[in-house]
């Protein structure tokens, strides 16, 4: 980072641009959050309208730090986004960007007056984590990102994973059933894990299990349709054992998962990132197990299973504005 630079221009901003909201952080060169704002991201049609609403929530808290000659630039984290070619290309949960090429880096560069790098949202996970989060000072792990959908964020002798065009690192797409029982996804294929062990998946197995099943649990007080991973959870923690048995289904499945990634890439450590870790022990526990079940002898205890101690959205907001102090 040029400090001449951060001190004329002090600050970037970073957008965790998530399935569900969008979260802005305008962010100094300490890594210390200045001010946010968010909308939600499915509530546009288009991404030209998407981003004027997004340019409109800006304004107050560009104004609040001194209006748009003191940021640097943008760094925006979002899902299936492309790193080398500033686009997010057939995201399967963003309405406005579910079938094609979206360039909304250069969207945005036009629309603010600023350079703007982008993405992919878990590697922007990482990315925090790497910074100031859990991962200080490891240089071989991956972080798995736990909300509308499954993501990860794999860092390999202290660089991310791109791959040649990108897009490296769709652990959620890997398939965990196979055939015809396999759910179908939103990126057009079957038995994804993120069809399972997303916060959607969650909420997919709870009526599955209960429409399978006359077992007694808080959750048939619920419309089936309204039910969410939260409300597993908080019926979990509430002794209710349908929904502790829909945990440990979820939780060994991506015990199992992690299993097949370690003969990847022998990670130091696995961190769990997302809305659905603060279920706690409920998910942790199945996934160390299953992990410790499956994973090939010469990498058992050898990964740490973390959670990200950066709080709500901080880790991808931090570390995709990471990515603007270097544009």
């Amino acid at each position: 980072m040029n400090e001449q630079n951060a001190e004329i221009k002090p600050y970037v901003i970073g957008l965790d641009l998530g399935g569900t909201n969008s979260v802005f952080g305008i962010v100094d060169a300490r890594g210390d959050i200045k001010a946010t704002t968010a909308i939600k991201t499915g509530g546009y049609s288009n991404v030209d309208d998407y981003v004027a609403a997004s340019v409109e929530a800006l304004q107050p808290i560009i104004e609040q730090v001194g209006g748009i000659e003191k940021i640097k630039a943008m760094g925006i984290g979002a899902p299936n986004g492309n790193y080398y070619n500033g686009t997010i290309e057939f995201a399967p949960n963003l309405p406005w960007a579910h079938n094609g090429v979206v360039p909304l880096a250069k969207l945005f560069s036009d629309a603010l007056g600023i350079p703007v790098a982008l993405t992919n949202d878990a590697n922007a996970a990482a990315i925090g984590e790497m910074v100031y989060g859990v991962a200080r000072g490891m240089k071989n792990f991956i972080v798995i990102t736990l909300g509308t959908g499954v993501g990860s964020g794999i860092v390999v002798n202290g660089q991310l994973l791109y791959g040649h065009d990108g897009f490296a690192g769709e652990l959620g797409h890997v398939t965990m059933v196979r055939g015809e029982e396999g759910r179908a996804c939103g990126c057009g294929r079957t038995g994804c894990l993120e069809c399972y062990c997303s916060a959607t998946g969650v909420a997919r197995t709870a009526r599955e299990m209960l429409a399978k099943t006359d077992r007694p649990s808080l959750l048939r007080d619920m419309n089936p349709e309204d039910i969410t991973s939260l409300d597993v959870s908080i019926a979990a923690g509430k002794g209710d054992e349908l929904a502790k048995d829909i945990y440990e289904f979820t939780g060994k499945m991506l015990g199992e998962a992690c299993a097949d990634f370690a003969a990847f890439s022998s990670p130091e450590a696995f961190i769990f990132f997302g809305g659905m870790v603060k279920a706690g022990e409920l998910i942790m526990k199945p996934i160390r197990e299953a992990y410790d079940a499956h994973v090939l002898k010469i990498f058992k205890n050898k990964a740490k299973f973390l959670v990200s101690g950066l709080d709500g959205a901080s880790a991808a907001v931090l570390g995709a504005s990471a990515i603007g102090w270097e544009v």
